[in-house]
């Protein structure tokens, strides 16, 4: 037996030639949340394609009328936060304690959604549109416009590094020393260190042209389009994991056209092209399964079968 092998084995050590890529502080901070939502979650999916025909016709109708760059993206930003006001229970947190089998919903006031967003880098990071609920068409898009253009131009790592600190302290008054001390330790020594301790001396500008701290914590709901990224697509995504503490996870693809087969009033087949969109909700099963998101479903509906209402957003 070749024992330097057998140690490498159980070690589960890669082998020579293989290439290790360590995490980035984003891919961290992004892993520990992910991590967390699968622990902390108990996530639940519905998955379903809408007819946005009509929909669609006024979107594109408004488009061409509007005075801004009004994209499809913030639409369906607004159609979520129409969808939460008739299902508020959906904008909360969940604290839960495995212990006592104890919890509670804490319901939001304002609507905060956050958007998987892709950096020049090529790393992915939600970013969050603040008090969407209270934004008119044209505010939306300009706040998501405006919180893109800052976290362009911010030093994100530095920004992220005030976020782990804030969150470092909320392990240390929940009395989570060890695992507190692991994080810190673990950024700054080692193969898979992210930083050095001068980064995290630097002062993040107080100008208004970085991104704040409040819009990278956790949301209040996830809002995600993955239908921006890969068009081209057929497939859906079926399942996104809930970034926990939140209970609602909103996301849909690119719209398609899709032909249909349907009785006329002779009787006879005829093919019919509609506009389709396919929807995915996730939602935390213990916050009432199925019945709290319903009048959201129901809301959606209402909106894409009378698209008019577009124009008083």
């Amino acid at each position: 037996m070749d024992f330097k092998k057998f140690i490498a084995g159980a070690l589960e050590l890669p082998e020579d030639g293989d290439r290790v890529e360590y995490f980035r502080l984003k891919q961290r901070v992004s892993g520990n949340v992910l991590t967390n939502a699968q622990r902390e979650t108990v996530g639940a999916s519905y998955f379903y394609e809408a007819d946005i025909t009509k929909f669609w016709e006024e979107f594109k109708k408004l488009q061409s009328e509007v005075d801004y760059k009004l994209s499809f993206n913030t639409v369906m930003m607004r159609v979520m936060v129409e969808g939460l006001k008739a299902a508020p229970r959906l904008n909360a947190h969940m604290k839960y304690n495995h212990t006592s089998s104890s919890g509670k919903l804490v319901v939001k006031k304002h609507i905060d959604p956050a958007m998987p967003y892709i950096f020049e880098t090529g790393e992915t990071f939600p970013i969050k549109v603040l008090h969407a609920e209270e934004k008119s068409l044209k505010e939306l898009q300009m706040s998501i416009n405006d919180v893109i253009e800052r976290a362009e131009k911010s030093d994100i790592n530095r920004v992220l590094f005030d976020l782990i600190s804030q969150r470092m302290v909320g392990f240390v008054l929940k009395g989570k020393l060890i695992s507190t001390a692991s994080q810190i330790a673990s950024g700054f020594v080692g193969k898979g260190k992210v930083t050095k301790v001068q980064d995290i001396l630097k002062k993040s500008n107080q100008d208004g042209t970085e991104i704040l701290l409040e819009e990278l914590n956790e949301g209040s709901v996830c809002f995600t389009n993955w239908g921006s990224v890969h068009r081209e697509l057929e497939g859906n995504i079926g399942y996104t994991p809930l970034l926990y503490p939140q209970v609602f996870l909103f996301g849909f693809g690119a719209a398609k056209d899709k032909n249909y087969a349907y009785k006329n009033k002779k009787g006879q087949v005829d093919i019919e092209t509609k506009k389709m969109l396919p929807i995915n909700l996730v939602f935390d099963h213990r916050i009432g399964a199925f019945n709290d998101t319903m009048p959201f479903v129901r809301k959606l509906e209402e909106i894409f079968a009378n698209p008019e209402i577009i124009r008083e957003w």
